[in-house]
């Protein structure tokens, strides 16, 4: 591709980005409104004793076209060099603007469709959040609306796969950042 064509089509995919957020597409929680967990959400293993339940959230505003949604939850504090992923549900349809809480823990009060894939831990389903004492985490809860239905990869996928094929299937994203310390 020619430096003038590459530029075109980077302007033209900047244009199409600041579009969708410009849009309206956003994420809200009433479990997390004061951008902090509470001991439901948090993690009961690794030294912190909560009750592991996934955040209500809900989200609205996504463009014309998607089909579904993802929902990630990363710790980008993590000590690991790469983060660590606590959340991931893939295809969600179109249709649905909410998961309840205890959603991410339990798979039956996930929307019909809707695939959660394992955290890095290597289990199915959401891991509160528990950074080392004296730490402040920050973890990013992100809604993805996808230009797909399904995406092609199953519950054993690692969230950096997940997130890699998605990526290329992305018409927005809404995220929130919300914070714990120990």
């Amino acid at each position: 591709m020619k430096t003038g064509q590459f530029i075109l089509t980077l302007f033209a995919s900047l244009i199409t980005m600041s579009n969708a957020i410009a849009g309206g597409f956003s994420i809200q929680s009433q479990d997390l409104a004061d951008g902090h967990f509470n001991d439901a959400q948090v993690s009961g293993s690794f030294g912190c004793h909560g009750g592991n339940i996934s955040p209500a959230i809900s989200w609205s505003g996504e463009p014309a076209g998607t089909q579904s949604f993802l929902v990630t939850m990363y710790d980008r504090d993590a000590p690991t060099g790469s983060g660590f992923w606590h959340w991931v549900v893939a295809n969600l349809p179109a249709s649905v603007h909410t998961l309840a809480p205890g959603a991410g823990t339990d798979a039956s009060k996930l929307p019909e469709g809707a695939m959660a894939v394992r955290n890095d831990t290597g289990k199915t389903g959401y891991l509160g959040p528990c950074p080392a004492e004296g730490e402040s985490h920050r973890y990013v809860i992100t809604v993805a609306a996808l230009r797909v239905p399904n995406l092609p990869v199953d519950n054993t996928a690692t969230p950096a796969v997940v997130g890699f094929v998605a990526h290329y299937q992305e018409l927005a994203k809404a995220a929130m950042t919300v914070q714990y310390a120990r």
